[in-house]
């Protein structure tokens, strides 16, 4: 049996875990969107210093293409591993308190 077993049955889980996990998954969700901001605040303000403290938005003209650009792509980044941190880390916790895998 390989690692990718083992890794393949945490990943089955019930219907019913499935809807129970949702309003979880749901509040997780918008707790992680609420922190990777303030975490893309705050790297922003180390990476881009003497700007001003938001970073810039697309219509915003006073602001270089590339700049707007490598904002957008490094607010991505931020947010997909924080979604994917806090999706994993609920889903573990979540079996922890139920003993079911609420993913596919």
């Amino acid at each position: 049996m390989s690692k990718n077993d083992g890794a393949r049955r945490e990943a089955s889980g019930s219907k019913s875990a499935k809807i129970l996990y949702r309003p979880f998954g749901l509040a997780s969700s918008i707790v992680g969107g609420l922190v990777a901001g303030q975490v893309f605040r705050q790297v922003y303000k180390r990476l881009a210093p003497g700007h001003p403290d938001d970073p810039p938005k697309p219509l915003e003209s006073e602001y270089a293409m590339r700049e707007i650009v490598l904002a957008s792509l490094l607010q991505g980044a931020i947010f997909a591993l924080v979604k994917a941190l806090i999706d994993r880390g609920g889903a573990r916790m979540f079996q922890r308190w139920t003993g079911e895998w609420p993913g596919d």
